[in-house]
């Protein structure tokens, strides 16, 4: 990062995925298990020698826009592999009202097929269908339409990504019984299915120290706008002893609170997930400031497209963070060509760069 001048700031607002929190062998992993799950648990796969999905085929759909959900990520992955596999497509999904049930009828309808993948295969495949995904402008709907554009078939028949945790939602399901573990029985009430190991959660670490948290609280206030779930965020904000320094926290649950005022309004379902402005312009809101001079920092487009969107208002300055990646030129180019005012590469950074 070239040295520029102290941004004069009254609010900094962090995602915490990528930003504060290394989610490289929690989250990243935790998409790349539930893929695993469920391709050879529900659709027969054959078991591969080695790990499917990598951090870079996760990273590239990051990058591709609209994947600020890791469920929603994940069912993206699915959905591609699918389309490169031998399965044929299957554009219906049946209704259901058990896990078990979804899980029977998927074992029971891939029964016929064997199938198997390589890291390779997906490799030739995946560089020009994230740059279809973003032409189609990103996220799960970007997903449709790059096969529907490519292949004029859907796979949408065999990923149950939608519904209740317990009832068809058989992504997030697999998903969160990695990720939390033994908390998943503790906060869901339900038994584990699918995985019965620790859970991933454990695997994460700080990012960014509570020294510099520490310092830079006394410079300004400091805020969170992240699409964990809530519990998932006090998880580990309790667990690394950080929660302190924060001021105000938005969440998944108060995006999908908000979703749900509005609906019953207007009658219309809409997203107020990143990276629309809404959980940004909410963390700067609560802070109490008349006309607040603010910043995001976060690690992805979305984050990039949520500073620019919620700037609308009042001065919000997008910046990006690349830690240690292996990649961090091209990461560095994706997050300035998403509007990126700086991007930084180490966390002491942040202290030359936050008067």
């Amino acid at each position: 990062m070239k040295d520029p001048l102290p941004l004069p700031l009254d609010i900094l607002v962090f995602d915490m995925d990528g930003v504060l929190i290394d989610v490289s062998e929690s989250y990243r992993k935790t998409i790349a298990k539930t893929v695993q799950i469920y391709l050879e648990t529900c659709l027969g796969f054959k078991k591969g020698s080695a790990p499917l999905i990598t951090e870079e085929h996760i990273s590239s759909f990051k990058m591709a826009g609209g994947f600020n959900n890791d469920w929603d990520l994940t069912s993206g992955l699915l959905l591609f592999l699918l389309s490169i596999s031998s399965f044929p497509p299957l554009s219906r999904r049946k209704s259901f009202v058990s896990i078990e049930e979804v899980s029977q009828y998927l074992r029971s309808r891939s029964s016929g097929f064997c199938s198997t993948l390589t890291g390779q295969t997906l490799q030739d495949h995946l560089s020009r269908f994230a740059r279809e995904v973003t032409s189609c402008g990103g996220g799960l709907k970007g997903i449709h339409c790059a096969l529907s554009k490519n292949q004029k078939a859907s796979w949408a028949g065999w990923v149950y990504h939608s519904g209740e945790i317990h009832t068809t939602n058989v992504v997030k399901r697999i998903f969160q019984e990695i990720y939390l573990g033994r908390t998943f029985v503790r906060h869901y009430s339900l038994r584990p299915l699918f995985y019965h190991g620790q859970g991933y959660h454990l695997r994460e670490k700080l990012l960014i120290p509570r020294r510099i948290l520490s310092a830079l609280h006394k410079r300004v206030r400091i805020g969170i706008a992240s699409g964990r779930p809530r519990v998932e965020a006090e998880l580990a904000l309790k667990r690394f002893q950080i929660d302190r320094y924060f001021d105000r926290i938005v969440t998944l649950d108060e995006c999908a609170a908000e979703e749900t005022r509005l609906f019953r309004i207007t009658g219309k379902k809409v997203i107020r997930t990143k990276p629309h402005l809404y959980p940004l312009l909410r963390v700067i809101k609560e802070m109490g400031f008349l006309h607040p001079r603010s910043a995001y920092v976060g690690d992805v487009v979305d984050d990039m497209q949520a500073a620019r969107n919620a700037g609308r208002k009042d001065p919000v300055v997008p910046i990006g963070f690349v830690f240690r990646s292996g990649k961090e030129k091209s990461l560095a180019d994706s997050l300035r060509k998403a509007g990126a005012h700086f991007v930084i590469e180490q966390p002491d950074d942040l202290l030359r760069l936050v008067s």
